[in-house]
């Protein structure tokens, strides 16, 4: 998972959060701070709450979160991104894995405040129905994707994967993917539309 990023103390005005406006992270954070929104104080009292400013599909999300709220639940909850499955909660199906820096975590397992000054990537942020990753085109040709629930995170997980080594062996992708479980595919056809996918990069 992501490690512990520091939260910028650079004040921005005019960037309302989205738990609730007229705060600033710099005034959180300021000797004898106090809030400035009444609005704020109700969604606040009784739950302590952090500032996070978030990089999800290349938008700055400012909004106000838990602690021990994970990105999972963000992402979903909060930023509407329901591409993102919640599994098994476990860190051990890989249905809710995002892309942190280019590198696939397992969301169920990452803190949101833990994911601050990183650049967040789901399945909505790489293709468009109109305009589909080489991926998500391949897993459709192919018949990769089945109930469907496992799919985001198999492309995101190809995605990295073929970012960092276009032209994997068949090895090496039954390896990149073997954290993401599919129980309809066999996952035959999983690794064919990823193979596609490297013979088109050839």
């Amino acid at each position: 998972s992501a490690g512990n990023r520091s939260s910028s103390s650079t004040c921005k005005s005019q960037a309302p959060y989205e738990a609730a406006a007229l705060v600033c992270v710099a005034d959180l954070y300021s000797p004898g701070a106090r809030f400035r929104s009444a609005t704020m104080t109700q969604r606040i009292s009784g739950e302590l709450m952090e500032p996070v400013t978030l990089t999800v599909n290349g938008a700055t999300r400012r909004l106000f979160v838990p602690p021990q709220r994970t990105l999972l639940e963000t992402v979903r909850e909060d930023l509407g991104l329901t591409g993102t499955k919640h599994g098994c909660e476990l860190g051990e199906c890989g249905a809710c894995t995002v892309l942190i820096d280019g590198v696939p975590i397992l969301s169920c397992l990452t803190l949101t405040v833990n994911a601050t000054d990183c650049e967040i990537v789901t399945i909505e942020g790489i293709g468009s129905m109109t305009e589909p990753h080489p991926l998500q085109r391949s897993f459709g040709e192919h018949g990769a994707a089945q109930c469907g629930y496992c799919t985001p995170a198999m492309i995101l997980t190809a995605k990295a994967l073929l970012d960092r080594d276009p032209n994997p062996s068949e090895e090496t992708i039954a390896e990149a993917i073997a954290g993401n479980m599919c129980r309809c595919t066999g996952y035959l056809s999983i690794l064919s539309a990823v193979a596609a996918v490297t013979e088109e990069n050839q």
